[in-house]
C-alpha cells in the first residue's frame, strides 16, 4: 500500500496524472522486461498501461516499432494472470493496424477464444477479429458461429459485435451466419438479442424483402431486450419513410400499428422511442400524433432528469413541423424554464421562442440572458438556433434578437458557437432589410477583437458585398483599414479586398480608397501587396466594365477543380500554357438550413462544403475526350428513373456543358443469381439532338453501384434545346452463383429494360448568379449589346403571389436578388429579380412583375446577350 500513499504537499496541489511526462523511447524500452523468465504480471500491466496511455493520446509508433512491441507482447501468454491477459489483449487489437505479421498470435487467440476460461474468451474474440482479415476468416468461421450461439451472454455479444465489424470487410462469409444470429434472437439475454438483431438486420438491409419480412416476424413475437425494441422501431421507422405511405393509409399500416402499441410499453426507454418516432414521421395527421405528444408532455414533468430532457428535446427538434402540437405542450415547457438542470432549461426556453407568441419573446430572452453564461457552448448553439428561427416567424424583433445576439458575440466561446452567431447574423441581413445596418455594426465592433482568422475573413467578404450599398457606407471604412493595421495577412488580404469593392462601388469614396491601398502596396507580406496594386490598377483605369468583372462581380473558379487542373498541368506537357476557361466556375452559394438536430454539435471540424460539379469532375476526368467539351456548366441533382423497390434501379445525372450534355446513368443490380456484362442506356434522340459516344459499364455484379456514360451534343439552335428523351437499359445477362457472385458459365443472353423518360429543361441549361445590386446589372443591360424580350400571362395554376414566385424560379433555375424571392404579407403587388448564366456563358437577367387580384398576372422581361436564350426562357414560362 506504501505506493499509494501522497504526502500532504501533494494533496494540497490537487489530483497528478502519473502517466503525463511519459516518453514514447523509455517505454518501449522497458518492453524488455516482457521476455523475463518468470514474468512479472505486475510490472508488465503497468508498463502495458503506459503504452496503451501513449496511444491514446496520439503518439503515433512507426511500423518498425509497432512490430517489435507487437512481438515482445506475445511473450506474455506464458502468464496464467488472467488481468495481464486481458492486457495483451487490448495491446493487440490497439496494434494491430500499425504492426506486422500481427496474424502470428492467431493460434494463441484461437485457444483462448475456444477454451474453457471465460474471462479470456470475449476479450479474445474481439482481439482475433481486429487482426482478421476476409481472406483468414473461414479459418476461424467455425468457432465464431458456435460462440455466436454460446450460452455466456459475454461471449456471444462479442461474438455478435465483432461480426457486425466484419461485414464492413467480409460481409459474403458474415451473411453465412444468419442462421446462428437468428438463433442468438432466442436469447433470454437482452444485449445478446439487441446485437443479434442489429447483425441480422445490417446482412439483409440490402434486400428490402428480407428486411420487411424479419421486421412482420419480430413485430408479432414479443422481445425481451427494450434495446432490440429500439432498433426494431427504427427499422419500421425507415421501411415507412420508404415505403411513403400516404396519411390516409398509415393508420393501418402494421409497421406503424407495432410502433403505436410501444407507447404502452413497460420500459420507458421503448415509449419515448416510439413517441420520438411517431413526430418525426412524414404523412401523419392529428389524430396519430396526439397519443406520442401526451407521452412527451408527460415526460415534462417526470422526477427524471433524462426523461425531461429526452421529452424537450424532441418537442424543440419538432418545434418547426409540428408547431400546433408543441403549442399544447407550453404549460408544461414554462415549468421547466426554471429546471435546475440547465441543458433542459435551455431547451425549454428554444422550444417556447420557436412556437410562442410574438409578444412573449422579450420576456423569454430576458429570462435566458440570466444564465446564458454558465451553460455549455453545444447548448448556447440551440439557443442562436431557436433565434435564427424566431428571426425568421418575427421579423419585426430583429432589434431585440440582433442586441441579444450581440451581446453573445462579445461574450466568452469557441469557434464553433461564435460561427454559429455570425451565421445567424447574416442570415437575419440577408432576409430582413430592415436589419441590414443594425447587423453590419455588429459585425464591425466584433472584428474589433476577433481572434478566428476564418470568421474575420467571412466579415469582411461580408462587409465587401453589402457596406458599399448601405445608406452611409464611409462608416464602415475605418473596420475594415484597421484590420489592414493590425491583423493577420490573411486578414489584411480580405480587407484589401472589401476596400477596393467599396472604390468600384462608391464613387465619391473612390480618391480615399485609392489613397489607403497605395498605403498597402508597402505591406511586408507580398499577398497583400500583389491585391493592392492588382486592384489600384483596376480603379485607376476608371472602366466601369473592369469594375464590374474584376471587383465587384468576378467570377470564382472552383477552388477544388482549380487545384486539380493545375496539378494535371505540372503532371502533363510544360510546354502548352495553362488555359484558366477549362476550369468551372463556382457555383452561386446557396445557404443550407440548419440543422434542427439539437446535441449533436461537435467540436469537430466541419468538412469542406462540394458543390456536385466538384463531386463529379475526377468521375468525368476519366472518360475520353472529356476536355474537348470544355469546363462543366452544372449538374442537376440525381434522378430516379425507375421504382425502388425493381430489380435494376437507375438514377440519371445530367452534365451540362457549353455545347454537349454528358447522361450519368447510375445502375444498381438488385438479384444476387444475376451478373451483368455491358450495361448501357439506349437513347431515343429528338429532332436536332446528336448522340457523340456511348461508355457502357462492363460488369454490373449484385448490388455494386456502377456507372454507364451517354454524351449527347445540343441542337445549334437554343430554342431546340428543350427536349424529352426515351431510355432503354441494356445489357447481357450471365447467371451466377448467389454466394460467390461467379457466372456459372460464359455464356449469356441479351436483354433490355425500360426506363422512365428523360427531360433537359431551361432550368437544368442555366447556372445560378447572384447580383450584389440587380439594379446596376439591369440599367447597364439597357444597351446595344442586350437584347429584350417581354411577355404577359395569367399564372391560372397558382394563387398566391408566393406560389408564382416559387413557380418561376423553379422552371427558371436561376438565383433570385435583392431579397425578391420573399413576398411580403397582405401585398397585392411584387416584382422579382433574378439572373443567372445559360450555358455558353450567356448572361440572363429576367424582372417579373407579378399582380394579384382574381388570378396571378405576370410581365415577364428578359435581358440576355443572345436572343434565342431570351426567347426560350420566356417561352418557358408559357
Amino acid at each position: 500500500m506504501g505506493s499509494f500513499r501522497r504526502e500532504k504537499d501533494e494533496e494540497e496541489d490537487g489530483p497528478t496524472n502519473a502517466y503525463q511526462n511519459l516518453e514514447k523511447t523509455s517505454v518501449l524500452q522497458e518492453t524488455r522486461t516482457f521476455n523475463e523468465t518468470p514474468v512479472n504480471a505486475r510490472k508488465c500491466i503497468h508498463i502495458l498501461t503506459k503504452i496503451l496511455y501513449l496511444i491514446n493520446q496520439g503518439e503515433v509508433l512507426v511500423p518498425r516499432e509497432a512490430t517489435d512491441c507487437f512481438f515482445a507482447m506475445t511473450k506474455l501468454f506464458q502468464s496464467k494472470d488472467v488481468v495481464l491477459r486481458r492486457m495483451v489483449y487490448l495491446g493487440i487489437k490497439e496494434l494491430s493496424s500499425v504492426a506486422e505479421d500481427v496474424i502470428i498470435v492467431t493460434s494463441s487467440l484461437t485457444k483462448d477464444m475456444t477454451g474453457k476460461e471465460d474471462l479470456y474468451r470475449a476479450a479474445a474474440i474481439r482481439a482475433l477479429c481486429s487482426i482478421t482479415d476476409h481472406t483468414m476468416l473461414q479459418a476461424v468461421e467455425r468457432y465464431m458461429k458456435q460462440c455466436i450461439v454460446d450460452k455466456n451472454a459475454a461471449v456471444s455479444c462479442a461474438a455478435l459485435v465483432s461480426s457486425l465489424r466484419l461485414a464492413t470487410t467480409a460481409g459474403d462469409v458474415v451473411k453465412r451466419w444468419a442462421n446462428e444470429a437468428q438463433e442468438a434472437m432466442n436469447s433470454d439475454n437482452i444485449m445478446v438479442q439487441y446485437h443479434a438483431l442489429g447483425l441480422l438486420y445490417h446482412i439483409r438491409k440490402s434486400d428490402r424483402l428480407a428486411v420487411s419480412k424479419l421486421v412482420n416476424k419480430l413485430t408479432r413475437s414479443s422481445l425481451k431486450s427494450p434495446y432490440a425494441v429500439c432498433m426494431l422501431i427504427r427499422i419500421a421507422c425507415k421501411l415507412i419513410e420508404e415505403e411513403d405511405i400516404p396519411s390516409e393509409e398509415l393508420s393501418d399500416s402494421p409497421l406503424f400499428t407495432f410502433i403505436e402499441t410501444c407507447l404502452r410499453h413497460k420500459s420507458e426507454m421503448v415509449i419515448y422511442e416510439a413517441a420520438h418516432a411517431i413526430v418525426n414521421l412524414k404523412n401523419t395527421n392529428h389524430r396519430m400524433l396526439s397519443p406520442a405528444f401526451s407521452i412527451l408532455q408527460l415526460f415534462c414533468s417526470s422526477p427524471k432528469a433524462t426523461l425531461r430532457f429526452a421529452a424537450v428535446r424532441t418537442l424543440n427538434k419538432v418545434a418547426m413541423t409540428h408547431p400546433a402540437a408543441v403549442t399544447t405542450c407550453n404549460l408544461d415547457l414554462e415549468g421547466l424554464i426554471t429546471d435546475s438542470n440547465r441543458s433542459v432549461a435551455t431547451l425549454a426556453i428554444t422550444t417556447l421562442l420557436k412556437t410562442g407568441a410574438e409578444s412573449s419573446v422579450e420576456r423569454l430572452m430576458k429570462q435566458i440572458s440570466t444564465y446564458v453564461a454558465e451553460i455549455s457552448d453545444e447548448f448556447k448553439v440551440v439557443v442562436v438556433q431557436a433565434i435564427c428561427a424566431l428571426c425568421t416567424k418575427y421579423p419585426r424583433k430583429h432589434t431585440v434578437l440582433m442586441n441579444f445576439l450581440s451581446g453573445m458575440l462579445r461574450g466568452e466561446g469557441g469557434l464553433e458557437y461564435k460561427t454559429s452567431i455570425v451565421d445567424t447574423i447574416i442570415t437575419i441581413i440577408e432576409e430582413n432589410a430592415d436589419a441590414k445596418e443594425s447587423g453590419l455594426s455588429h459585425l464591425c465592433e466584433f472584428i474589433e477583437d476577433c481572434e478566428h482568422v476564418s470568421l474575420a475573413v467571412r466579415i469582411l467578404h461580408l462587409l465587401g458585398k453589402e457596406g458599399p450599398f448601405a445608406a452611409t457606407p464611409s462608416k464602415y471604412i475605418r473596420f475594415i483599414y484597421n484590420r489592414v493595421i493590425l491583423e493577420s495577412p490573411i486578414v489584411r488580404a480580405a480587407a484589401v479586398t472589401a476596400l477596393s469593392q467599396f472604390g468600384a462601388s462608391c464613387p465619391a469614396l473612390l480618391t480615399n480608397i485609392l489613397v489607403l491601398l497605395g498605403r498597402c502596396q508597402m505591406d511586408p507580406d507580398d499577398e497583400v501587396r500583389d491585391r493592392a496594386t492588382y486592384y489600384l490598377s483596376i480603379l485607376n483605369s476608371e472602366r466601369a466594365d473592369l469594375y464590374k468583372n474584376y471587383i465587384i462581380e468576378r467570377e470564382n473558379c472552383s477552388l477544388a477543380l482549380l487545384e486539380k487542373a493545375l496539378v494535371d498541368h505540372l503532371n502533363g506537357d510544360l510546354e502548352k500554357r495553362f488555359d484558366i476557361s477549362v476550369v468551372p466556375k463556382a457555383a452561386a452559394i446557396v445557404r443550407t438550413e440548419i440543422s434542427n438536430d439539437v446535441m449533436l454539435v461537435t467540436s469537430a471540424p466541419r468538412p469542406p462544403k462540394i458543390t456536385r460539379e466538384e463531386e463529379s469532375a475526377s468521375r468525368l476526368a476519366q472518360l475520353p475526350g472529356i476536355q474537348v467539351l470544355g469546363p462543366v456548366h452544372r449538374s442537376t441533382a440525381p434522378i430516379q428513373l425507375t421504382e425502388s423497390e425493381t430489380e435494376y434501379t437507375v438514377q440519371c445525372i445530367k452534365h451540362i456543358f457549353g455545347q454537349h450534355v454528358v447522361f450519368q446513368f447510375d445502375c444498381l443490380n438488385t438479384l444476387s443469381d444475376q451478373f451483368l456484362e455491358n450495361v448501357r442506356v439506349e437513347l431515343t434522340l429528338p429532332e436536332g439532338f446528336t448522340t457523340r459516344a456511348v461508355i457502357p459499364c462492363p460488369k454490373l455484379p449484385y448490388n455494386e453501384l456502377q456507372t454507364t456514360y451517354v454524351i449527347v451534343e445540343f441542337p445549334p439552335d437554343a430554342g431546340s434545346s428543350i427536349a424529352t428523351f426515351g431510355a432503354t437499359l441494356r445489357f447481357v445477362v450471365k447467371d451466377c452463383d448467389p454466394n460467390t457472385g461467379e457466372p456459372d458459365s460464359e455464356e449469356g443472353y441479351d436483354d433490355e429494360y425500360m426506363l422512365e423518360d428523360l427531360e433537359i429543361t431551361v432550368a437544368d441549361q442555366i447556372q445560378k448568379s447572384k447580383k450584389n445590386n440587380f439594379q446596376v446589372s439591369w440599367d447597364a443591360a439597357d444597351s446595344e449589346e442586350w437584347l429584350q424580350a417581354e411577355d404577359t400571362f395569367v399564372l391560372s395554376a397558382v394563387t398566391t403571389l408566393q406560389d408564382a414566385v416559387n413557380t418561376i424560379v423553379k422552371i427558371l433555375g436561376l438565383g433570385s436578388a435583392n431579397l425578391s424571392e420573399k413576398v411580403p404579407e397582405g401585398t397585392h403587388l411584387h416584382t422579382l429579380l433574378c439572373s443567372g448564366i445559360f450555358r455558353g456563358g450567356v448572361e440572363v437577367l429576367v424582372r417579373a412583375k407579378l399582380a394579384l387580384s382574381e388570378g396571378v398576372t405576370l410581365n415577364l422581361t428578359v435581358r440576355s446577350t443572345d436572343q434565342d436564350v431570351a426567347e426560350l426562357i420566356t417561352a418557358a414560362i408559357g
